[in-house]
């Protein structure tokens, strides 16, 4: 992937974790803002509440390099297929040129 589009992925999915940790409240500590408390463990807060929330955090961190990778290996499979579709056009044009090479001769 470009460092470009790197780093617009890599803003655009730090904007989507603040925007919900805002309606989280602070992890750990209870009922968030945005009216759902995320668990009757997490509600309760305390230690048990931040073991959960830094679970959770571990967790989507994880799913997001797992979604990375894919999409990763996707272009890397989507590039090394439009190689081959380059090299195999290559051999047509040097077929077809070879049959010209091969009319002009026959002249």
């Amino acid at each position: 992937m470009s460092r470009l589009l790197k780093s617009n992925l890599r803003g655009f999915l730090i904007t989507q974790i603040r925007m919900s940790s805002d309606q989280l409240g602070e992890l750990g500590k209870g009922a968030g803002k945005g009216g759902g408390g995320g668990g009757s463990v997490r509600e309760a807060g305390g230690a048990l509440g931040k073991r959960q929330a830094a679970e959770e955090e571990r967790y989507f961190k994880r799913k997001e390099q797992e979604q990375l990778a894919a999409l990763r290996r996707h272009h890397e499979e989507e590039i090394d297929h439009h190689k081959k579709e380059i090299e195999r056009l290559q051999r047509e044009i040097d077929r077809h040129k070879g049959k010209i090479r091969k009319l002009k001769h026959d002249d």
